[in-house]
């Protein structure tokens, strides 16, 4: 069996063990999320280990950060991103697909500077720039959602999916 394979087998399991771990350890999970546009308007995204599809860059906040101090350090790790301005909040999201207790903010940046992109490692095995008319077949549908409310004027929902 691959490597590949047992991660494909295990990764449900491990998933619902790390959302059960949440919901015990935090009442309510908070969370951040980015859609990084470059001068042509394609949108950067990244592909996890841990689950499937196509994501727009962001995690958790920690205990002691604030939302942007959330953002910046999630960009930072996924994408090699460094905040150049002040990010705009697109929204407020529940993301119920992923527990009845997560909640994501997510902004818009224009400002940012990326020396190099990232190499693939143990939590992000794929990422790049995106043009809207051609994102990846998995982009999850989250995604997609919130890129077509910022880039095609969609209306905004107060669910994440």
């Amino acid at each position: 069996m691959t490597v590949q394979s047992l991660r494909l087998r295990f990764e449900p399991l491990i998933r619902r063990l790390f959302h059960a771990y949440a919901r015990i350890a935090r009442g309510m999970t908070l969370g951040t999320r980015a859609l990084v546009l470059d001068g042509e308007n394609r949108v950067f995204l990244v592909k996890h280990s841990y689950v499937a599809g196509w994501h727009l860059p962001g995690g958790g906040v920690e205990i002691g950060e604030t939302f942007v101090e959330s953002l910046a350090r999630e960009l930072r790790e996924e994408g090699g991103i460094e905040l150049r301005g002040a990010p705009v909040l697109h929204g407020l999201f529940f993301n119920r697909h992923v527990s009845r207790r997560d909640h994501v903010a997510v902004y818009v940046i224009r400002q940012w500077h990326q020396e190099r992109v990232p190499e693939p490692n143990h939590e992000i095995v794929a990422c790049g720039f995106f043009d809207v008319a051609e994102l990846p077949p998995d982009t999850t549908r989250g995604t997609r959602k919130r890129i077509a409310e910022v880039l095609q004027g969609e209306p905004a929902t107060p669910d994440w999916s």
